[in-house]
């Protein structure tokens, strides 16, 4: 098999075998600790310039297929396991991990020692590589590790986000543009309303819109750049801000965006605002706060985070590398959910408004599910 080679930026390099596509990238190299969930992981937009790697021992084992993707296809800059499993056993399964990547052009390394990857990693913190099947020299990849972009002050958002506004069907994938409508909301044959969320797509998983259509809501997705008067024509009952990739010091724009949204809901009727991972990152900039880089980040299935208001402890599905820096939150807006692991803010609440934010996953799939009930929640504050 074809060898091939990850470079850090520290001047420590792997070498394993290739699979998936052949060629060279760069990119942030990052850990995610779930068992399951590799095809979720490698199309959620949200890892748009990274190089992934899984603790988990040995992945692809179950295969992909078309109902479990977070989008139309990997955003991932590369991929990073410890074994291969060359025997595919689902009944759901339509491929191979292997064919798949393959056909998204997107390079995969197995072999290297993970552990040993992953010890680095939250030693020294994220570090940027690259991935190789072509440039085999060690000096060579280490000097173009450093030499490459990495991740602050990127506006990657930009560069995964839709170009124009959709509607939202049960199903795979957005499918047709709508016009603003002139009333709010809608009401359905057997009279009751159907409450109009518009989305804002900063990387959106469809994984979201899905839940607030079992929610029974109508749905918008709108370019996370999308300014606040074009979103305001939507007449929304509610304004969702989807998690996506990068620093989200770098999305000022947005951030000023959501300040207007949120002087919007305060002076007329409290329109209900909802944001998830990067999304929460923004409410917290337009509030005043400041946003940094983690270590190393959170990424997995595992991450157990208590909800300050009921006391319960929530596992929860994570993947961001940057957070909001509690201290800085004005008085009116409070800590609604701390991380466990290391007492970061992990969602934010306006104590007057109906706004509020998580920083982690309650939409997750493949799992876990207990944090299912702040979609419900969203939907019981549009009435």
């Amino acid at each position: 098999m074809e060898l091939a080679k990850l470079a850090l930026e520290d001047g420590t390099v792997f070498t394993g075998r290739a699979f998936g596509a052949k060629g060279e990238i760069d990119g942030e190299v990052v850990f995610n600790t779930s068992m399951t969930g590799y095809q979720e992981i490698l199309t959620d937009p949200s890892y748009h310039g990274q190089i992934v790697a899984m603790t988990y021992p040995q992945i692809g084992n179950y295969g992909v297929n078309s109902e479990d993707a977070e989008s139309s296809h990997p955003w991932v800059r590369g991929f990073v396991i410890r074994e291969l499993s060359r025997v595919v056993s689902n009944y759901r399964s339509q491929a191979s991990l292997q064919s798949y990547l393959k056909e998204h052009g997107i390079i995969g390394i197995e072999g290297i020692d993970t552990r040993a990857l992953v010890l680095l990693t939250r030693e020294r913190g994220a570090l940027k590589g690259i991935l190789s099947t072509k440039d085999l020299d060690d000096a060579s990849l280490v000097a173009k590790a450093k030499a490459s972009p990495g991740l602050v002050g990127r506006d990657l958002a930009r560069e995964v986000m839709p170009q124009e506004s959709k509607s939202w069907e049960p199903g795979l994938e957005v499918t047709y543009a709508i016009a603003p409508e002139s009333a709010k909301g809608r009401t359905a044959a057997e009279g009751k309303k159907i409450p109009h969320v518009v989305a804002l797509d900063f990387g959106m998983k469809w994984n979201i819109p899905r839940h607030l259509v079992d929610q029974g809501c109508r749905v918008t997705v709108m370019p996370g750049s999308a300014p606040a008067a074009a979103i305001l024509e939507h007449n929304p009952d509610g304004i969702f801000i989807s998690n996506g990739p990068g620093d989200p010091g770098a999305l000022a724009e947005a951030t000023e965006t959501l300040r207007h949204l949120i002087k919007s809901a305060a002076e007329k009727d409290g329109t209900p605002i909802f944001g998830i991972c990067l999304g929460h990152q923004l409410l917290g900039q337009a509030f005043g706060a400041k946003t940094f880089k983690l270590k190393f980040g959170h990424r997995g299935a595992n991450h157990p985070v208590r909800n300050e208001q009921s006391g319960r402890v929530e596992i929860t599905t994570q993947n961001h590398g940057f957070a909001v820096d509690p201290s800085t939150l004005p008085g009116d807006v409070v800590a609604s959910h701390v991380n466990l692991n290391d007492h970061t803010l992990e969602g934010l609440r306006h104590s007057k408004l109906p706004v509020f934010s998580v920083q982690y996953h309650p939409e997750a799939s493949a799992g876990p599910h207990d944090s299912h009930y702040l979609f419900e929640e969203f939907r019981n504050l549009m009435g």
